[in-house]
């Protein structure tokens, strides 16, 4: 299989074919024409997790002899009927053999007694016992009769002269009449049945059974299983090989010295791959790199592990020319020596072109454009008898492609049961509008509040990496439907275990980076719990407390008539009560300048200024109500700041921004400027606070997160940021 990265094909027609559509015709053409897995021959201590390829018989039977169950004494068992804690039977050494769980059964024996019904030592403990007055309870039990039961047990007639002795209170005589007639010897506590305790020959499994069937995983109990029954190697079904080809004119490193610690590779050893190899194609010629030769690209890297999850191993080829003939060689080569192949090119201008060229060259393309955002551009074809996948350049649509259409391949491939996708019916937290072209998937967190799932979009961008990273779920738009609206319940196919969504925190509200140091610690100091953000500004997060939809709501705004934070704002949203308002920190918020200030901006009206471009929160954030009340203060007519509309949803966001060279001023918190060494003009203190409902403050990760509040760690880390002040963090404020 071949993955080409293109962008878009110039000129050519895309097709709009639905996603299932479009995989059930390409898996259905490769089935057509073989496509099916490769086995190979591997030790069984090297086959744990691999998949069998056919079905394993025992060599042996196990046992392959009769072992003993149990720690304990082996001996037959005629001689201990009768045997019971009151009226033991005494043997001598050579009536048993001591023995350990697993040891073969000793020849004439057909029975173990545990060591917990064997008393060794008898002479000892009866003549101390006979020594601390026992001696009359004994030649009662004597004087009843039980001396019979012990002259049946003991052997040469001792059971006479200790009845004698006892009776007569003799304890020296007992201990010498035990030993004599006992040297060696126990007293069997418990009749034993036949076979007791014993695992007999092939009582696991016989010589000739079938331990594994074909096309089953080997997991470490069946490896136990196989070795115990003497077989020495499986055959499993081959590990598929995926190539990933990166375009790249570019190999130097960041101190800018080309790696150049390659070894030409001869033609043998580009067909005999086996994974973790990296080539470099320098035109007709092919290297091996050694050492530290190449670092992946990111695409690269995310398809590596991607494709090692799902079972395969991955070889890297790097084209040093970014031409359609050397590409086409490179796809050729890496065609006849792997299952599977990727190629990275997002970055070079034209190679979109080059690549769709190399492809169309190289093989036959069976579809070409798929209704499926993000990854639309998708050519699904065949090269040399093997699939042809062309990926966008985006991560994003990459990721979404591999799973869609490369991981059924890898499953058929290695045998491997074809996954099952678990889905759960979610609120959705605001409204997601999607192209009714298009089959859309759309990443979300999730998190379990007052009774129900409920599902927080996540960044759509093609390019953003961290939405996956984030996602806790994918809701799948299908065609026609053009989206979903606010509150409705939708389907969520899950990435993650329901149980850790169930346990984790869903913040709503106001960007702090401090909400990233108490998920830390949460997380630091108890695994169960973590915590789910989304940065919908304050008044977001109170709406999203009103609808149910989070437990915690981070807030910050401003009341312009008393000067006062939170507490109006929260009285006319939550007229019946219901929530707390709970301290958290007093923070810094000013203007985030570049490095040095070089524009002279001296106080907020400077913003207006011609040469000054703005970055701007979004509306309902906090920051934002405080910025617009700035603005009014200082006479400051918004219409004319360049960027005024340029908003954000993060501190961070607008002063990476600013760190870029991209924007020269933003309003935002101290602690945020310090992380991109920006320069801050000081424009006030202000209150943030957490809202909490009512119907989340009894929760366990609710009373958890209070605990970190108040903890020194939290003090430290808020220190370490610089910015902020605290006073009794987790105290309530307010109630309602």
């Amino acid at each position: 299989m071949i993955l080409l990265s293109i962008e878009h094909l110039s000129g050519a027609q895309y097709e709009n074919i639905p996603v299932e559509k479009a995989r059930e015709g390409f898996l259905r053409e490769l089935t057509e024409r073989g496509l099916s897995s490769g086995t190979e021959t591997v030790p069984v201590t090297a086959a744990a997790e691999r998949v069998t390829a056919a079905p394993v018989y025992a060599a042996e039977s196990s046992p392959r002899y009769n072992t003993c169950a149990m720690d304990g004494i082996a001996l037959s068992s005629s001689i201990t009927i009768g045997a019971s804690k009151t009226s033991p039977v005494m043997l001598t050494r050579e009536q048993y053999v001591q023995v350990s769980t697993g040891s073969p059964l000793p020849e004439g024996c057909d029975a173990v007694i545990m060591s917990e019904d064997v008393a060794q030592g008898v002479a000892q403990d009866v003549a101390q016992g006979v020594a601390q007055g026992v001696a009359q309870g004994v030649a009662q039990g004597v004087a009843q009769g039980v001396a019979q039961g012990v002259a049946q047990g003991a052997a040469q007639g001792v059971a006479q002269d200790v009845a004698q002795d006892v009776a007569q209170g003799d304890a020296q005589s007992v201990a010498q009449d035990i030993a004599q007639g006992n040297d060696g010897g126990v007293a069997v506590l418990a009749q034993a049945a036949p076979w007791q305790h014993i695992r007999q020959v092939g009582e696991d499994i016989c010589a000739g059974e079938m331990i594994l069937p074909s096309f089953t995983e080997i997991t470490p109990a069946a490896l136990g299983a196989v070795l115990s029954c003497g077989v020495n190697s499986i055959e499993v079904i081959k590990k598929p090989v995926v190539g990933i080809i990166s375009v790249s004119e570019e190999q130097e490193t960041a101190s800018g010295k080309r790696r150049d610690n390659h070894e030409r590779a001869d033609e043998s050893e580009m067909h005999s791959v086996h994974g973790d190899e990296i080539y470099v194609a320098r035109g007709d010629e092919v290297y091996v790199a050694r050492g530290d030769g190449h670092t992946p690209d990111r695409n690269t890297a995310i398809y590596t592990a991607m494709i090692k999850q799902w079972g395969a191993v991955t070889v890297a080829y790097i084209s040093e020319k970014c031409r359609a003939a050397d590409l086409r060689a490179v796809i050729s080569g890496a065609a006849a020596a792997c299952d599977a192949v990727v190629v990275c090119a997002e970055s070079l201008t034209g190679t979109a072109d080059i690549t769709a060229q190399a492809l169309g060259e190289a093989g036959e393309i069976l579809f070409r454009g798929v209704a499926i955002m993000p990854g639309k551009p998708v050519i699904l074809s065949i090269c040399g008898g093997k699939p042809v996948i062309g990926v966008p350049g985006n991560p994003v649509s990459g990721i979404i492609i591999l799973e869609e259409f490369l991981k059924p391949v890898i499953e058929i491939l290695s045998g491997a049961e074809p996954e099952q996708r678990e889905y759960a019916d979610a609120a959705l937290t605001r409204q997601v509008l999607s192209n009714p072209d298009y089959k859309e998937y759309v990443r979300v967190g999730l998190g379990y509040v007052t009774g129900k799932l409920i599902a927080i979009p996540l960044s759509r961008g093609s390019g953003v990496v961290s939405s996956f990273m984030k996602a806790d779920g994918i809701v799948e738009i299908p065609l026609e439907s053009g989206g979903y609206k606010n509150g409705e319940m939708v389907p969520v196919r899950l990435l993650k275990p329901f149980r850790s969504i169930e346990t984790a925190l869903v913040a709503i509200g106001s960007h702090d980076p401090l909400l990233d140091e108490l998920s830390e610690l949460m997380k630091r100091h108890d695994r169960r719990y973590s915590m789910k953000s989304s940065h919908v500004g304050s008044m977001g997060g109170l709406m999203a407390i009103k609808r149910g939809e989070a437990h915690i709501a981070g807030t910050h705004l401003l009341d312009e008539s008393s000067g006062e934070y939170n507490i109006q704002f929260i009285k006319k949203q939550f007229p019946k009560g219901g929530v707390r308002l709970v301290q958290c920190v007093r923070r810094e918020q000013g203007l985030m300048l570049n490095k040095g200030n070089p524009d002279n901006i001296e106080s907020m009206s400077d913003i207006a200024r011609d040469d000054i471009r703005y970055v701007n929160r979004q509306k309902g954030s906090g920051t934002r109500i405080l910025c617009d009340y700035l603005c009014r203060r200082f006479g400051v007519d918004t219409s004319k700041v360049r960027g005024y509309d340029r908003e954000e949803y993060t501190h961070t966001s607008v002063a990476a921004i600013i760190a870029s060279g991209s924007a020269d001023a933003g309003l935002g918190i101290l602690s945020a400027a310090g992380m991109y060494g920006l320069d801050f003009l000081h424009i006030c203190d202000e209150q943030y606070d957490l809202l909490i409902p009512d119907y989340a403050w009894d929760l366990p990760v609710v009373k958890y997160l209070l605990e970190i509040l108040k903890s020194d760690a939290f003090a430290q880390r808020l220190q370490q940021l610089g910015g902020y002040k605290i006073d009794k963090p987790g105290d309530v404020l307010l109630r309602l």
